[in-house]
């Protein structure tokens, strides 16, 4: 499940995110990675920092952080439920880039001069969040299981 969700995060920030239309003339195709690049090229390097730590930074340590979990042999229990801990706290970060996304789509949408259409790219980072939770609930509870 987690190499499901690791596939589908790549896929979904290099893949059109969004497809904005604006005076039905133009049409521009947006993934993750082109409007980071966008806002790094613009000098907004504080909207480039919130997106790249919350959409890039903590989904790929999250997951990472979980595969470890699953996979690392020499892992004590005690070890195995702090790192848990871990990234359960983690995830509760992690979601603030769809916030951000949200506010941006509630901008553009507000000015009725374009129009978005959402693309394969966000359904796919959906998927990989989904999956990547469900992942995280189930180890949570073998988590439990092994304090007890």
């Amino acid at each position: 499940m987690l190499l499901a969700a690791l596939g589908c995060y790549f896929a979904g920030i290099f893949l059109p995110f969004t497809t904005v239309s604006k005076l039905w003339l133009f049409e521009n195709q947006i993934s993750v990675c082109h409007g980071l690049v966008v806002l790094w090229n613009a000098g907004e390097l504080f909207l480039f920092l919130i997106l790249f730590v919350f959409t890039v930074c903590f989904p790929v340590l999250k997951i990472n952080s979980l595969l470890i979990l699953w996979f690392y042999p020499g892992l004590t229990a005690e070890r195995a439920r702090s790192f848990y801990k871990f990234v359960s706290h983690l995830g509760k970060w992690s979601m603030l880039d769809v916030f951000v996304v949200a506010i941006l789509v509630l901008t553009v949408k507000s000015t009725g001069v374009a129009s978005i259409r959402v693309g394969s790219g966000f359904f796919l980072f959906f998927l990989s969040v989904m999956l990547t939770l469900f992942a995280s609930m189930w180890t949570g509870q073998i988590a439990s299981r092994l304090e007890k």
